[in-house]
């Protein structure tokens, strides 16, 4: 496979350069864009670049292999595919593409409620398919989800808890942004995205159709699901220790430690510095997950070393998407693996298990 982004800059910048020039304005702004002013969104960067890792030496350590397992499946680095909204925003493929270039990396591809892909046509592309739910107003049609995400062959559950409703997206509402017609929910209803679809100058259609369309999840439902399911249950959106402890002894397999990318509250905390309390409040319970700002091999290496056994990735793969489709990808999860391994090597780790044990220093306001 030729490497499409090999005049780029190095690393997942020239993806993201790549990719601006050749998408819609006001689709950049739908993916790039956070809630509010955007603080938590800067801050999730910020806050992974002033952590530093101690790298250890005289390991005699010549390569690093970066497989792992997550929820209990194979992987060849310890990252899954974040589940986004309305691929075929950004491709005609959408989330057909992303999975297969998925597969072919050797992760997880977490497929969203909001799909513009069917969940059936994304399973048979052979990907290891986790189902991202939204808590739907009718339990009945938040059944029907599960049980479609069940037949389809998902292997993976995993239930968004931080949206009772969609942040404000000040970009979104600037743009009066939509769904073009081609674009729909297609694991919904026929005819249940009629909102996303509206155009309305100083209205995000979108913000009006989740509206419409959300529940809110508690306690008693996270319980009632975990009975309903046997497939593996992740619950992501937690930033809270005391919710992830809660969301463990209702049956968890693992929590996300997330703030929805920066799209929810602006003011919550980056994701990265709750970790290491979420992980400690569900050691021996649960996995955990991490995601929000990551970009770089050092930064997966980072949520490793803070107690994580995975993380997330979101907005690079739609730049690979939006620049060259399954074959842009492919080669922003090849780029991430290359640099996980490398920066494996580089702190003297053989594998996942020692990157684990690295410590951690801050180096920015409290250096």
């Amino acid at each position: 496979m030729s490497a499409p982004f090999a005049d780029a800059p190095p690393g997942l910048a020239g993806v993201r350069n790549a990719a601006r020039a050749v998408t819609d304005p006001a689709v950049w702004d739908f993916v790039e864009g956070g809630s509010g002013a955007e603080t938590t969104l800067a801050a999730n960067r910020a806050a992974l670049d002033g952590l530093a890792l101690l790298p250890r030496v005289l390991t005699g350590r010549t390569g690093a292999d970066p497989s792992g397992r997550l929820l209990g499946t194979d992987a060849a680095m310890p990252v899954a595919v974040a589940p986004m909204a309305y691929q075929s925003l950004l491709h005609p493929e959408g989330e057909q593409a992303v999975a297969r270039a998925a597969r072919a990396a050797g992760v997880p591809f977490v497929l969203s409620t909001l799909s513009s892909r069917p969940v059936e046509a994304v399973v048979a592309t052979g990907a290891d398919v986790w189902f991202q739910l939204y808590w739907l107003r009718e339990r009945t049609r938040t059944d029907e989800l599960v049980a479609r995400a069940e037949d389809s062959g998902c292997r993976a559950l995993m239930v968004t808890v931080d949206v009772p409703a969609m942040g404000r997206r000040w970009r979104d509402v600037r743009n009066g942004f939509s769904l073009p017609p081609h674009v729909r929910a297609a694991n919904l209803e026929p005819g249940s995205d009629e909102r996303a679809h509206r155009s309305t100058p100083g209205v995000s259609a979108l913000a009006d159709h989740t509206r419409s369309l959300f529940g809110v999840p508690t306690l008693r439902d996270l319980e009632r699901l975990r009975r309903r399911t046997s497939l593996p249950l992740v619950v992501k959106g937690v930033l809270d220790a005391r919710d992830a402890r809660r969301a463990a002894e209702c049956g968890a397999d693992a929590v996300v430690v997330s703030n929805h990318g920066g799209r929810q509250f602006d003011g919550a905390p980056p994701s990265i510095a709750q970790l290491p309390s979420v992980a400690e409040a569900v050691a021996g319970l649960c996995a955990v997950l991490l995601d929000s700002g990551i970009r770089t091999g050092t930064d997966v290496l980072r949520a490793l070393a803070l107690g994580a056994s995975g993380v997330l990735i979101g907005r690079p793969v739609l730049w690979g998407l939006a620049a060259h489709g399954e074959e842009g990808v492919a080669e922003v999860l090849c780029v991430l693996r290359d640099e996980v391994r490398e920066a494996l090597l580089l702190t003297g780790c053989a594998d996942l298990a020692d990157a684990a044990e690295l410590r951690v220093r801050r180096w920015a306001a409290d250096a």
